[in-house]
Order: structure tokens, then sequence, then C-alpha cells
């Protein structure tokens, strides 16, 4: 059986570039019109995947062919110095393998930030994507039977986002770093992919959770440890620490005392934290951190309604 080369959205700084992916034996693809039982059906499909380990990988990256190999789960990361100045934007990349007598190709984007000084991160499930994470049952209920068409975001969040996208920046072309990274797996990548576009949030480097390989896996999806995201999200604030960073993220697991961590050891660099209320009430734990932010000089919101951060935003003069 062919083997089958999945690329995700790279970015880069002045000395790295940074792409990765994954190699499968077996991959199925989520259908994007397949409404009920037959969406429950592509969603779990998406964790029946079979991936190859120790394969051959090629990045063509100038006049160079950079070989590595993929890892004990499918995974491959090149991160490549950079020798000269290229543009600002996101630009293509290419990866190749070869099978048997054949090269397989695949392109994918990675972007490189435009000067600036905004870099927004954001989580995705119940911080723009309605998921009711609160409800594991639930949550499951509307991954299965809600087709991708269905699903919702918050009432403006895409405005939000949009104007975040752009701010400071004179030229339509340019926009602002945005990071989507999730305790999601990469199993839910396109499905992602195709949300975002649906919606016309800004696009993304997406970081997402080490894939799972078992039906028995999805039912934990998104859940247990969240370090990962800690890890990340740090990750990009060393990548580029020239940025001005806003937060993005919710009440309803953990994205409040994992961005308490990160203001507390970039206390110069984070600009503001916005977090969703997911309940119907304010929690006291989330209400403590935010003062504990403040008191670090960061702009803090806890709001309910996606109107209140653009108030909020426009206040702090982060948009116009």
């Amino acid at each position: 059986m062919k083997p089958i080369l999945q690329l995700y959205r790279g970015y880069a700084n002045e000395q790295e570039l940074i792409v990765m992916g994954h190699v499968f034996k077996r991959m199925y693809d989520y259908d994007f019109q397949k409404k009920n039982f037959k969406n429950a059906t592509s969603i779990i499909n998406q964790f029946r995947i079979k991936t190859i380990q120790n394969f051959d990988i090629y990045l063509k990256y100038g006049d160079q062919e950079i070989h590595t190999k993929t890892l004990d789960d499918g995974y491959f990361k090149f991160c490549i110095p950079l020798e000269k100045e290229f543009n600002f934007g996101w630009m293509e990349y290419e990866v190749s393998l070869k099978y048997n007598s054949e090269i397989i190709l695949s392109k994918g984007s990675f972007i490189r930030p435009h000067k600036g000084n905004l870099g927004i991160i954001s989580d995705i499930d119940d911080t723009f994507l309605i998921s009711h994470t609160h409800n594991i049952f639930k949550k499951i209920y509307i991954l299965l039977f809600k087709n991708v068409n269905d699903r919702k975001v918050f009432k403006d969040v895409v405005p939000h986002y949009q104007a975040l996208s752009s701010a400071g920046r004179n030229n339509k072309e340019e926009e602002n770093a945005f990071f989507y990274i999730s305790s999601s797996e990469w199993n839910l990548y396109n499905f992602i992919i195709k949300f975002t576009k649906i919606h016309q949030l800004p696009r993304a480097v997406i970081l997402l959770k080490d894939i799972k390989r078992g039906i028995t896996d999805f039912f934990m999806s998104g859940r247990g440890n969240h370090d990962h995201k800690f890890d990340k999200i740090k990750h990009v604030l060393e990548f580029y620490p020239n940025l001005k960073y806003v937060l993005m993220g919710d009440d309803s697991q953990h994205d409040p005392i994992l961005y308490e961590r990160i203001c507390k050891i970039f206390p110069v660099t984070v600009t503001a934290v916005y977090i969703r209320q997911t309940g119907k009430s304010q929690k006291e734990t989330t209400k403590t951190i935010l003062k504990n932010m403040q008191s670090l000089d960061v702009a803090v919101c806890y709001f309910k309604d996606s109107s209140e951060a653009i108030m909020h935003s426009k206040s702090i003069g982060i948009i116009k």
C-alpha cells in the first residue's frame, strides 16, 4: 500500500525554519458532507490511522535536499538553520518520500511573521469553536454527530480575531502571526483547518497533541495532561522573542493556569490575556488567577460574549 504524506503549517524566524508532518500507512479522508452516523464513522476513522516509523523523508530547501526519518509514531520534524534572508508572510515548502521507484511529493506552507509587535496564541475548543468541553458526553456527541459545516463559532469571535490579525497593519497583505494551540490531537488537524476556513478565521500555525492510533483513544481526545500546551506556547514565545503576545483561552479546563505560568516566565512579553466564561457564572479560581496576572501589568479580560473582548481590545489600544 502506498504511503500517505500529511504536511502541517510550519513557521520560521531569522535563524530557523520548522516544518512537520506525518507519514501514514493508512489514513481515512474526513468527509465534510456526511451527516449523523456517517459523520460519526468519518470522525472515528480519523483515530483508526496507521503510521510508518523510521521512513525516509526529504525536504527541498533552496538548492538542498535535506534528509530525515519519521519517529515511532510516523511524525517528522525538520528544524533547519537559515543561512540567508528571505521574505515575510506565508510561503511554500516541499517534502517528498520515495516508494519503490515512485516519488510522492507534497507542498505545505509556513509563515515568517512580518515585522511588527503582535503575536496571537489561541486555544480552540470553547475559545472559538463551541465544543462543551466541560461536559465530556456532550462534547463527544457533538463531535460525532455534528458535521463540520454545522459546528458553530461564538458570536463576534470572528471579527475580533480578524481585527487582531490586522492590528497595526496598513497593508492588507500583511497579517500578525496567529497560533492555534490545543489539546486536540493531530488526528483532527484537517477538521480544524476546514472549520477555520468555513468561518474565515485567520490562517494560523496549528500545534496539536501527539497523534492517537486507536478507537479507544478517541474517547480520551483532548483530555489528560495539558503540559504539551504549556511547552508549545513557551516554545513560540522563545522562538519569536520580539513579538508582544495576546493569549486567548477559556475557563473550561486549564488555560488560566497555563497562561499564568507563561506570564510569570515572560513578564514583559504578554500584553493581554482573554478568558472566555463557559459556565453560567464566573469561576472564583479563574478570577484570582487573572487578578494575579494583572499585578504583572498584563491586561486581562474575563468575558462571556466576544463583544466584551472587542471593547476591551479597543480600550487598551490593541485594535481600532
